[in-house]
């Protein structure tokens, strides 16, 4: 997992992306880390047409929209967590690649769910999942509204999910919350598009199998974090289902970008694609070693 000493938050001046900076700011103050708050507008915005570069005041326009987002989330920052320090950052850099770059510093990048596009590309499905599938950190995408609840962990026992499940014992010993830990598992490969068979025999046997798959995933983290209560969640349904069903009632959900099944270069899975785009609460999806 990556190891930094600020909470990076990229800000388009929507309503979702102020969100985020809230949401940013209390995990920061839970970390005792720096807030990074960022704008970027993308060099592409540069040009038009036939490379032809656009009048000299609408780079003036671009610097003062950017001033006053990042006035503005700035201080709703400093009104969520008065003790952390923010910092504000204008670049004119493309978005994504600048992301994924913070990334290898950051302890944490934090996009809201939709925007109006001043982040350039900053919808679901566009930077979150960009920024998702190749961030060398977590990535939180801050879906729905807040509230208490237990943090959610999606475990599918791949070695890919293992920093998830150490991710997931870490936010919920910082809230003082329980973990729900989810394991959801079908007679087919779900995260595969052809769905190929996976087991054949006794279900009531493969079920008792999956139980003891998740408590051995879960034996050595109980034991380092005695102080989070964990309820085990097994299920015969689709991942995504199950995830985003528990997503209704939890303050956060932990996943992998992706997990045992799909195809070798399926960087960011199904489950979590299903989740970033349609999850009742936010969700921190972190990457496996390369």
């Amino acid at each position: 997992m990556a190891v930094g000493n600020s909470v990076v938050v990229g800000v388009d001046g929507s309503d979702t992306a102020l969100e985020a900076v809230r949401w940013a700011a209390a995990e920061a103050r839970l970390r005792r880390l720096r807030v990074d708050i960022l704008y970027a507008w993308g060099i592409t915005a540069a040009h038009y047409g036939d490379g032809i570069p656009l009048p000299a005041n609408v780079f003036d326009v671009f610097e003062e929209s950017a001033r006053r987002v990042l006035a503005e989330a700035v201080e709703v920052a400093r009104r969520e967590a008065p003790d952390v320090r923010a910092e504000a950052e204008n670049t004119g850099e493309p978005p994504i690649p600048m992301l994924v770059s913070r990334s290898r510093r950051a302890r944490m990048i934090v996009l809201g769910s939709t925007g109006r596009g001043g982040f350039a590309g900053m919808l679901a499905g566009s930077t979150a999942v960009a920024v998702s599938t190749h961030a060398h950190c977590p990535v939180a995408v801050i879906r729905g509204a807040r509230r208490d609840g237990p943090v959610v962990l999606g475990v599918d026992g791949s070695p890919a999910g293992e920093p998830a499940v150490a991710l997931a014992f870490e936010e919920a010993s910082q809230r003082n919350v329980p973990l729900v830990a989810v394991h959801a598992w079908s007679d087919f490969d779900l995260d595969s598009v052809y769905g190929s068979p996976r087991y054949t025999g006794d279900s009531r046997t493969f079920a008792e199998d999956e139980r003891r798959l998740l408590a051995e995933v879960l034996a050595g983290w109980q034991e380092k974090y005695p102080d989070v209560s964990v309820e085990r969640v097994v299920r015969k349904d689709r991942p995504r289902h199950e995830l985003l069903k528990a997503s209704g009632s939890a303050q956060l959900v932990v996943v992998g970008s992706r997990g045992r099944g799909g195809f070798r270069g399926l960087l960011l899975g199904s489950t979590s694609q299903a989740l970033i785009h349609h999850a009742d609460c936010p969700v921190l999806i972190t990457r496996g070693a390369r």
